[in-house]
Order: C-alpha cells, then structure tokens, then sequence
C-alpha cells in the first residue's frame, strides 16, 4: 500500500506548475549531491521522440547526448517499444538471474554472430547491467587466466566509477579521497594527434608511444612486471574523443600475443555501428581477448556484457555473479536495435553522416578559431574548444579553455540543443546523437551550433 508521505509527495508531484524549475527544485530535495547531469541541462523531460526530447515546458530540444550513447536507436524507437509490449505479454519472467530462456538463446546467438569471425572463438558473459560491472569481471578473469595481477590502462581512458573500474580510469577528480585503490596499476601516454604527450604530434608521436609501450614491456629493468591484461578503448570517450590510430592498436595487439597479455577493448560507448563500424577496434583489424559491452547491446534499458575468447574462459561457477543479469526486456530491445542496426546497415550510413558532418564542423572551424580541433569517427564526434589568443605550444595547438567550452553547452543548451561535455578540463564538446539522426536533423545542429558561437560572444574570422 502506497504510504502516506508517498501519496503526499505524488500529489504534490501533480499539483506543481508543470515547470523545469519547479522539478529540479524538488530532485535537489530528494537526491544527492552526487546528480550531475541536471546541473549541466536543467531540465524535466515530458516525452522523447527520435533525436527529440520536450520538456514539461514544452519546448522542444535536439538530443546529441543520446543517453551517453545508449539510444543507438534514438528516443522510443516503434520497434523498441514493441519489443518490449511482447515481452509484457508474453508471459515470459522479467527476472531470471542467470536462468535460460528461449529469448536469451536468441539474443545470444545473435551478439556472438556480430564478434570476430561470427563469434566462432568467443563465449558470452552476462555481468551486472553496468559497463562498470563488466569492466569488473573482465579485470577479474584476466587475473584469474594468467596468474598475474597488473594491469595497464592509459591516460584519458574512462572504464566505469565501481572500484576496479575507478582504479584503471584516468580522471583524477572521482580518486580525490578514495584510498585503496586496486594496486599494480600502470598507466601509459595514449596516443593525441592534436595533444601529443611527447610533443612530437602525427606519424612520429605514434610511433614513439608504440615503441615506449613495447620497449617498456620487454625492457626487463622498466620496473613494471609482466601484467595480467592491457584495458583501453579503440576511442576514448570520456576523454575527449579521442580515436586510437590503427597503426598503435596493430602494434598494442602484436606484443600483447607475443607476451601471453590479455587484450581487453572497452566497447561500452563507441561499440555497436557508432563509429561507422559495429565495433571501433574493428578500425584497425584486430581481434581482442575480451570485449567489454554495455550502453546500446541493451537497446535503451540495462545490460552489460563480456565476449570472452573460450581458451581463457577459466572462471569457477559462480566466481563473478550479480542478480541482475537476466533482464528479459533489455534482451528483447537489445535484439531488436542489433537486429535493425546490422539488416539495414546503419554502420555504413553513420559512416556517411559522420564524414559529412566532420568535413562541415571542420569547415565552421576556419571561420571560428576557437575550435581547435574536429575529430572522431562516425557519429561520435569531439570539438575541442581553445583559446587562440594565447600562445600555441610546439606542435602548434592553443590551450584548451574549459570555461568557453562550458559556456558554449549553456548557449546551445538555451537554443534548444543538447551536447556533453570531456577531455581535459571538460574542454571537449561531445556529440553522441541518435544513428538514424537525419542529414537535416544534422543541419539543424551546424545551425543551433554555430548560434550558440555568436550568443557565447564568439565572432567569426
């Protein structure tokens, strides 16, 4: 039975002036500190369609956030939402733990159909619904199957908020205080095409990176034991989108061979045709030990997991287990969105979009200083906003200037248009929109975008 002070609360709920402000007034009564989207986009969302969202206000935004890239599909795609109806009554359980069922079979039938060499050489592991939970499992087999416990990850790299996760994620911010962290942890410099750590920038700095990674595991005084696993993503994400060339992940796959080191790839946010491939390590031709998959493998609800190569498949029943990782809807809209990105070869289109899209904002760029940098594959796509009135550094690139890039989200955010925000000192802004977004709706975007330039006091060259 619905409490008093629950009933109270919905009715209060229901008599507010249906107002932005007036919902984000009460969540800052009812959540923790913690929240952070709502301090970026103060808004209460009404209804979603495709690339659109409304608010209870009734104005109408372009979304290329997208859930962080979970809705490969956009806002309530037709048959998302129908997949779900027949789970409803289909009489099948919402709830199965590890259990099977025939949509389960089919679901994972059809994921491995999409691995290397259609999944011949893989297993799959249903962890926890998050990203961060199957990085977890996947930092704990990778132990368990070599026997050793370091690992190396590298600078920029996101991989989740969870302990583990944490400890192998670059951002310092979400470390401040938290001590204990999982030890034998090794970061290395990632490649930058526009930020080189070594300031050297192009074909020179990748391969110094290359040769620093394999000098320092061959090198038997670098110091560093021979690690368990190398965790990285093909793109990174969070930090700025920033695309590994394939040139370094051929070169991270060969001595990881060579050396009995797992090779895990995080797929979590570029996986699943977002980059103009079904998975962005597919780039570079190289098949990892162990992919990491979470955000659109659930097509819009909750679901993570592991494609794992079968001779390192090692764990004991039970050894990594969670509650819920038999969400029968998650299962049913993850076949559906799979299903309809591979039969109508959204890869391909996005890849079409994405090109266009870059060459345009590449194009803005030459009238704007203040981007600095386009870059990304597909339709994950960063701008790295600089401030080109202070002195460049060797490799000729201006500082980054985090506060323009913060005001630029608010402008666009005002203009009915929503961007995230990463790199360093949040300096990036980040497209992640829907894969079946409309060339048009993309014009919208160059349009809304280039609005928020000249609100944010930006004036063309």
């Amino acid at each position: 039975m619905m409490t008093d002070k629950v009933r109270m609360n919905t009715l209060n709920a229901h008599s507010l002036p249906q107002s932005n402000e007036n919902f984000l007034n009460r969540q800052s009564e009812f959540e923790s500190n913690v929240r952070s989207y709502p301090r970026k986009l103060p808004l209460a969302i009404a209804k979603a369609k495709g690339a659109w969202i409304t608010d209870v206000e009734g104005k109408e935004y372009l979304d290329c956030l997208a859930g962080a890239g979970t809705l490969a599909l956009g806002h309530n795609h037709p048959e998302v939402l129908e997949s779900i109806q027949s789970v409803i009554t289909s009489g099948l359980p919402l709830h199965t733990l590890d259990l099977t069922t025939p949509l389960k079979d089919e679901f994972s039938a059809y994921l491995l159909s999409l691995l290397p060499g259609e999944g011949k050489e893989y297993c799959l592991q249903f962890t926890g619904p998050s990203g961060a939970d199957a990085v977890e499992a996947a930092l704990k087999l990778a132990k368990k199957a070599t026997g050793r416990s370091g690992i190396i990850s590298f600078s920029g790299g996101y991989h989740g908020m969870t302990h583990g996760a944490l400890s192998v994620t670059a951002n310092l911010s979400p470390k401040e205080a938290v001590d204990g962290l999982m030890p034998e942890v090794q970061f290395m410099p990632y490649p930058h095409l526009y930020r080189c750590p070594f300031g050297l920038g192009g074909e020179a700095g990748v391969k110094a990176i290359s040769y620093y990674f394999e000098n320092l595991i061959n090198d038997v005084e670098s110091g560093v034991r021979k690690p368990a696993a190398v965790i990285l993503e093909a793109v990174q994400g969070e930090g700025g989108v920033n695309p590994a060339p394939v040139e370094f992940l051929q070169r991270l796959r060969k001595v990881t061979e060579e050396h009995g080191i797992l090779l895990i790839l995080d797929e979590v946010q570029a996986g699943f045709a977002r980059t103009g491939k079904f998975f962005a390590f597919e780039h570079a031709g190289i098949e990892p030990d162990i992919i990491v998959m979470s955000k659109a493998v659930g097509g819009s609800l909750p679901l993570a997991v592991l494609g794992i190569k079968k001779q390192i498949d090692v764990w004991s029943p039970g050894h990594h287990t969670g509650t819920f990782r038999g969400n029968q809807m998650a299962m049913a809209t993850g076949l559906t969105t799979l299903k309809i990105l591979k039969q109508e070869n959204i890869a391909e289109q996005v890849a079409e979009h994405g090109e266009w899209l870059s060459g345009e904002l590449r194009a803005l760029q030459k009238r704007y200083p203040v981007i600095g940098q386009v870059r990304g594959p597909g339709l994950m796509i960063g701008i790295e906003i600089v401030d080109p009135s202070k002195s460049q550094d060797a490799m000729g690139s201006y500082p980054a200037d985090g506060q323009l890039s913060a005001l630029l989200q608010k402008k666009c955010f005002e203009n009915g248009l929503i961007l995230e925000r990463g790199g360093r000192d949040g300096c990036v802004l980040r497209l992640l929109p829907s894969l079946l977004i409309t060339k048009e709706e993309l014009g919208i975007f160059l349009q809304k975008f280039e609005q928020a330039l000249l609100d944010a006091g930006v004036q063309p060259v």
